[in-house]
């Protein structure tokens, strides 16, 4: 698997993997619409602002896509998903930890972050298992109900 840039044939397949309002809300919060379009699917996914990539495989299959942007001084990551067909192997920890690699580089910063909904226990899971932990989040805006910050330092020198 290779962490390539996000491309519009990207996109559709990415679309596909959302099928209801929760999975959408699970996936990337509150305000990004359901049903969409690709025109405002895209538009919620504001490329512009973050940093967007893929997991791609050796025949171009889609494993997962990911976002990072520079928050408080943080490679905080956003709106992680694999596809659906290929959750359960291992591959959400691949693509955490390249865009960890990724961002730390580009960003020059030595934690990274995310957000993530306490009842998405797959998710939670993972993030803790790759030594994400829960910490206060310093936001003057509150979160969404039962989102948590989760805090890791990223270690690659």
């Amino acid at each position: 698997m290779t962490l390539q840039p996000l491309n519009n044939t990207h996109i559709l397949e990415l679309m596909s993997w959302f099928n209801s309002q929760h999975d959408m809300t699970q996936w990337a919060g509150p305000y990004f619409r359901y049903p969409f379009t690709e025109k405002t699917f895209i538009e919620d996914l504001n490329l512009g602002g973050s940093a967007s990539f893929v997991l791609v495989g050796q025949q171009n299959e889609l494993f997962a896509f990911g976002q990072y942007y520079q928050r408080k001084n943080k490679c905080h990551l956003a709106r992680l998903v694999v596809n659906p067909i290929y959750r359960g192997e291992g591959i959400a920890a691949t693509l955490i930890k390249e865009l960890c690699k990724h961002g730390h580089l580009n960003l020059n910063v030595t934690y990274s972050s995310l957000f993530v909904y306490e009842n998405n226990l797959a998710a939670v899971l993972a993030y803790k298992k790759l030594g994400f932990i829960v910490e206060t989040n310093q936001d003057s805006s509150p979160l969404p109900d039962n989102c948590v910050y989760m805090v890791k330092v990223i270690n690659y020198v």
